[in-house]
């Protein structure tokens, strides 16, 4: 797969190829879209074609049939079978409060006067769901043969966030997409893209002689798909947006993008974080999570335009299609403001009864969709609910036994201001490395800049293991739109002062094809309990094991493991990620499948020889 940087810059370059000859570029990309389906098509007709063609020449030369064919019939049918079910993708309604005939009236009036303003096709239906966002929705029929179902979707905590006229802004924008045509092609490109993904996680583990070919053929055609296609999705946002300036005004449509953007960062970066941290002690979700959501999106705390530009600026994801909030401005020609707030669009647009009836329907979608990924927090956390107990039973606790207090109310009681706890432990161990760090995070957090400069500074002075988790706090602070002023400067310093400890660090704890590898060295009983662990994990099949050569004699080892999976390609992250959270080496490592480092893999199985485990193995 192409890295980060190779795509930002593939989709970069192509984005200025659309610019200068946009109908090339539309004819070339579908070209390419047209290259994956009629890939897919071939392998379709070879796959049933195949069996077909033997079963004629049998009958036609009149052969008996013998057991080997049901063989060579069954298994290209199989294979077709995934690739029929790859293009077959059934596209529905959206998820949501779809309105009815006759409810809402003054936001069907409202959503088709500015539908005919766009010269957009008809809707059929408007939906109501519980994201912070909206959405034109297409839904082909027949495959688009027979056109397609146009749906516009609106976030219900988006119509609490904005006013009228912001509303309006936003629901023109996505008029701008239908009305441009974006839905049709740009839904076939999304088709593409996802039969792509699906064929190869049908393939994956099947045994299929030419799946290697596929995902040969896939670590070229996808990257550069995705990236070809980013430019043209970019260049819909851009128009779909001028269609907002042209319905709304670009005060508006600027005040909008600002305040979705500022009410994004809080609601993902801070609301849902702290409702998610319940869970660990908590045993059920929320019952009323939107109106809790809504308080926090109308809460009118000050905010540092300029800094929500650079954050915003700062934190692109390349795989993003929307461009950034100072790209969108800069091609409005407008500058980072923030009307005064209007009364909310949601009660005057649904009215009250409405209002309270799809809120109450999303709060329990949204319950019963966490509800298993909730109560398996709930009971994670039983451990550490039972040890705080135990803590906070003890009479006179130790210096260990106070941290461990400390932390595990950071961790259980949300509401609950860890920072003084930490802070009394350091006046008696004023060499705790970790009380000077999250003394320093949550210090930060309520603003004393000078304070959780030096604690954070001296964390990493009395433990150079701290700099990474520092780093990576002080990435997210960065990322708060509402930190304070003075913060804000402490942690853009810190940040350029830790970076180079951090990044050298973790070059320390990654492999790659060109370090010197050694021997593991690891005794029979860590062999064992490493393949205890190997063994909870049924689609690893084998692994091997060595020991990166570190620089310095006295640092910790560093282990690279490289292993065998047999599974879908879907599930691979996870179950490493399972794996990483439940091994234990003495020192740090590095896991992975040889998928995408094969030169590395090929290093490893020449150094370590036969595995350290076999699944099955005793």
């Amino acid at each position: 797969m192409a890295t980060t940087q190779a795509h930002r810059e593939l989709a970069h370059r192509l984005e200025e190829e659309a610019a200068r000859s946009p109908r090339a570029y539309l004819v070339r990309l579908a070209l390419l879209a047209a290259l994956g389906y009629g890939l897919l098509l071939v392998l379709l007709a070879i796959a049933f074609g195949l069996p077909l063609l033997m079963l004629w020449h049998i009958l036609a030369n009149g052969a008996r049939p013998g057991p080997e064919l049901a063989y060579a019939v069954l298994l290209p049918l199989v294979f077709g079978a995934v690739v029929l079910r790859a293009l077959w993708i059934r596209l529905g309604v959206p998820e949501g409060y779809v309105l009815g005939r006759g409810e809402a009236p003054a936001l069907q009036e409202e959503v088709e006067r500015l539908r005919q303003a766009a010269g957009a096709p008809a809707l059929h239906g408007i939906v109501i769901d519980g994201e912070l966002n909206a959405a034109a929705a297409s839904v082909p029929r027949a495959l688009g043969l027979l056109g397609h179902r146009h749906y516009l979707v609106l976030g219900l905590p988006l119509m609490q966030l904005f006013d009228r006229e912001e509303l309006a802004a936003v629901i023109a924008h996505e008029f701008g997409h239908f009305g441009s045509g974006h839905g049709g092609f740009g839904g076939w490109i999304y088709r593409v893209r996802l039969s792509w993904y699906r064929v190869l996680d049908g393939l994956a583990g099947s045994g299929f002689m030419f799946s290697r070919l596929l995902f040969k053929f896939y670590e070229w055609y996808v990257p550069y798909f995705n990236a070809c296609s980013f430019a043209l999705a970019r260049r819909n946002e851009y128009e779909a947006d001028a269609a907002a300036v042209a319905a709304v005004g670009r005060e508006a449509a600027a005040s909008a993008l600002v305040r979705l953007e500022l009410g994004a960062r809080r609601v993902h970066g801070r609301f849902w974080p702290q409702v998610f941290d319940r869970a660990r002690a908590q045993g059920h979700p929320p019952a009323a999570v939107h109106a809790q959501l809504v308080r926090a999106l109308r809460a009118d705390a000050p905010a540092d335009l300029e800094r929500v530009l650079e954050i915003a600026a700062r934190d692109s994801d390349p795989e993003d299609t929307h461009p950034t909030l100072p790209q969108r401005l800069a091609a409005m020609a407008a500058g980072p403001q923030l009307r005064a707030r209007g009364q909310a669009a949601a009660p005057a647009l649904l009215g009250a009864a409405l209002l309270a009836e799809i809120e109450r329907g999303l709060d329990e979608y949204w319950r019963e969709r966490v509800r298993a990924q909730w109560r398996q927090r709930y009971e994670e956390a039983a451990a550490a609910r039972a040890q705080l107990a135990a803590l906070e039973g003890l009479g006179a606790p130790g210096a260990q036994e106070r941290l461990e207090h400390a932390r595990l109310v950071e961790s259980l009681r949300v509401d609950f201001d860890a920072e003084p706890l930490y802070a009394r432990l350091l006046e008696a161990h004023p060499d705790s490395a970790m009380a000077h760090y999250r003394a320093g995070v949550l210090a930060l957090r309520r603003g004393d800049a000078d304070l959780g400069a030096a604690r954070l500074r001296r964390a990493v002075t009395l433990d150079a293991g701290a700099v990474r988790p520092v780093v990576t706090d002080l990435e997210t602070l960065a990322g708060d739109p509402d930190l304070d002023a003075a913060c804000a400067v402490a942690v853009r310093s810190l940040r350029e002062e830790l970076a180079p400890a951090a990044q050298e660090l973790a070059a320390r704890d990654a492999a790659a094809a060109d370090d010197e590898m050694l021997p593991h060295g690891l005794d029979a009983a860590a062999l064992a309990a490493l393949a205890e662990v190997l063994a909870a994990q049924p689609r690893i099949a084998r692994a091997w094991l060595v020991r990166k050569r570190i620089a310095m004699a006295e640092a910790q080892a560093h282990f690279v493991l490289l292993l065998d999976w047999r599974g879908p390609v879907a599930g691979e992250g996870a179950a490493l990620k399972r794996l990483v959270d439940a091994l234990s080496l003495p020192g740090s490592f590095t896991a992975f499948t040889g998928s995408n480092e094969r030169a590395l893999a090929q290093r490893v199985r020449a150094l370590c020889g036969e595995p350290v485990y076999r699944k099955g193995a005793r």
